[in-house]
């Protein structure tokens, strides 16, 4: 699964361009940016993300895994 750079800039009450920039110098641990042909591509992990900001992502389903 991946989250999208606009859901963890919002989430972290930050600008989209914040997260990209973050990404692309390797700054926020949570995540990559890869170039190809002139363009960056994301990948933000959920778990690492959760990891790094302690914002918790999906606590419905937590709770369902807790309660089995």
């Amino acid at each position: 699964m991946n989250l999208k750079v606009e859901e963890a800039a919002k989430l972290m009450k930050k600008s989209p361009q914040f997260v990209r920039i973050g990404l692309q110098r390797g700054i926020l641990p949570f995540g990559t940016a890869i170039k190809r042909n002139g363009r960056y591509s994301y990948y933000i992990s959920p778990e690492k993300f959760q990891e790094f900001t302690g914002i918790v992502l999906y606590q419905k389903e937590k709770e369902n895994q807790e309660g089995k």
